[in-house]
């Protein structure tokens, strides 16, 4: 064979085989966005521009891109794109063979915990024409900063139904003494009737209750209606109080009970008028009313309705009999047991106990928690139909961490009363707790005015990605996950107030302690934090290791968990 013929046979080869591949790509056609990724609403979202080079798409090639996050044991595939050359008939997108092109992706993974040590990688399955040809994959990113799943290791406060026990209640008896017009005279009939001697009851059961009850005050308020003159209306009043008074002390003397009795009158009552006017039923009330604002000066207003003579009768005979009146006030208070005597009483006999008093004494009354859930189980059990108990024996349970009590005591919590705020609110955390952003969201509506709301709401939006909207919830609140969110939303100076203010510091404080010292290149204090972290939490070393929050500290770290 001549030698350019064997020339001309290699050329064709070549040619042939360049035809018959695509060739790789590198790291540098593609930029992916954040790097290094981020999990956020325990998901791990990216997005990748992608460039194809010019003469690399073949005209009947078909390329489908698609993003694996690789770590130790697994990987994980996004989602991928199509693309297509000149010549083939498809629905992909299509990239020219002389211009190339670009293109953007945007892929999402659901974040499980070896991602945190991980690599992102562009994965080709690739044809030319009918013929599958390789091209290798592309690292094209690393690791997963995942601070924000540290939520799950940060301890949610459980909501506690509360108690409405007051010691001392304020209480109001009120009775009546009418009068006839131009009167002053205390009528038998009055005398006899149910509000008076309801009104005495009470001052004999003030008087032989010392310890339970105590009275503030008497009181005598007696009126003339706004009929007649001025000067008749000023002495009629008086008179009406001074006898009403005069009554009250003598039956104050015959229960030998001292007290003052305040007394006061009113000679035309246009305060009672206008109010019983107001109230009624009459055919031109809205023009009397109007009469009433727009004069003061009494006569001129008594002239004006007495001018309309139609209804002026029915203002006679069922409105200003009502206003020739004294009132007589008993102002007292009902003193509950204290402190002392609920706790005797539960330790003597719980069931004379009200369900407000059982509820106080079990939220307020004792620091333990083993003699607090005895109370709240004294509760459940005298008092089933109320859902406080359970839910706070629930609150009790997720505080020890033992999530299937809990869900038990909520149950039947929300069996009795399944609007409970507190009983969804704890159900929020719980849902949480198991990652479902959607229970805890819907249980979390319907638990506005529980104690802990803004907390689990906070939580929750960690949960969503919504830091700065989070760390609004939370301020205020001295816990890890609020320092977490504050830290997420890059509000540096308010983190290291709140990890300060944590009473019951644990392992997570100090290493959020040790990621807020890293992000504000304070090294020392890293080191010193994150040393406790792992002492607290000997896991904790693992997790160190791989968190790209310490990836500037490298060294240090390697020191610190060797």
């Amino acid at each position: 064979m001549q030698k350019s013929q064997i020339v001309l046979m290699a050329a064709a080869v070549v040619a042939l085989s360049s035809c018959s591949k695509l060739g790789k790509l590198s790291s540098d056609n593609f930029t992916v966005t954040p790097t290094p990724l981020e999990a956020i609403g325990g998901q791990v979202p990216a997005t990748i521009n992608g460039t194809f080079p010019v003469k690399y798409m073949k005209k009947k090639a078909v390329v489908t891109v698609t993003p694996v996050l690789k770590y130790q044991g697994g990987e994980a595939e996004g989602q991928g794109a199509t693309f297509q050359g000149e010549k083939v008939e498809g629905n992909a997108t299509t990239i020219q063979y002389k211009v190339g092109g670009t293109y953007t992706m945007k892929t999402n993974f659901a974040y499980i915990e070896p991602m945190l040590s991980s690599e992102l990688y562009a994965r080709f399955d690739a044809k030319l024409g009918k013929k599958t040809v390789s091209i290798p994959e592309v690292k094209i990113g690393y690791g997963v900063l995942a601070t924000a799943q540290l939520l799950d290791r940060c301890n949610m406060n459980g909501s506690t139904a509360p108690d409405a026990y007051q010691r001392i209640i304020a209480q109001k008896q009120e009775a009546n003494i009418k009068f006839l017009i131009n009167q002053a005279n205390l009528r038998a009939s009055e005398l006899n009737s149910v509000s008076i001697k309801d009104l005495g009851k009470i001052l004999k059961e003030i008087n032989d209750n010392a310890e339970t009850r105590a009275l503030q005050n008497i009181e005598v308020s007696a009126y003339a209606s706004p009929d007649g003159r001025y000067e008749l209306n000023e002495k009629l009043a008086q008179k009406r109080q001074d006898v009403s008074s005069d009554y009250l002390k003598g039956e104050l003397n015959k229960i030998q009970m001292k007290a003052d009795v305040d007394t006061k009158y009113t000679a035309e009552d246009w305060d009672g008028f206008q109010e019983l006017i107001s109230k009624s039923n009459l055919q031109d009330k809205e023009i009397i009313l109007r009469v009433l604002s727009m004069y003061q000066e009494p006569e001129e207003r008594e002239q004006q309705i007495s001018n309309m003579s139609e209804v002026y009768t029915d203002i006679k005979e069922s409105i200003l009999p009502e206003l020739r009146r004294a009132r007589l006030i008993v102002n007292y208070e009902v003193i509950g047991r204290s402190d002392d005597q609920i706790l005797a009483q539960f330790q003597q006999d719980p069931s004379k106990l009200s369900v407000e008093e059982m509820i106080y004494g079990a939220n307020k009354l004792t620091k333990d928690e083993g003699e607090r859930k005895q109370w709240n189980e004294a509760i459940a059990k005298q008092y089933p139909s109320d859902y406080r108990s359970l839910n706070n024996m629930a609150q009790q349970a997720i505080a020890e961490g033992n999530v299937a009590a809990a869900n038990n005591y909520l149950k039947q919590a929300a069996n009795v009363s399944k609007n409970a705020p507190e009983v969804n609110t704890n159900l929020a955390l719980l849902a949480l707790k198991d990652g479902d952003v959607n229970a805890a969201e819907t249980y979390l509506a319907k638990g506005s005015g529980s104690d802990t709301f803004k907390e689990i709401l906070g939580n929750l939006n960690i949960a969503k990605g919504n830091y700065t909207q989070a760390a609004n919830d939370l301020a205020g609140v001295s816990s890890n996950s609020a320092a977490l969110a504050q830290i997420l939303a890059k509000d540096y100076t308010a983190a290291k107030k709140t990890l300060a203010a944590i009473k019951n510091a644990d392992a997570i404080t100090s290493y959020l302690q040790a990621i807020l010292a890293a992000r504000t290149g304070d090294a020392n204090t890293l080191a010193t934090a994150l040393k406790s972290a792992i002492q607290q939490d000997g896991t904790l070393a693992a997790r160190a290791a791989k968190d790209l929050e310490f990836a500037k500290f490298a060294s240090t770290i390697k020191s610190i968990i060797k």
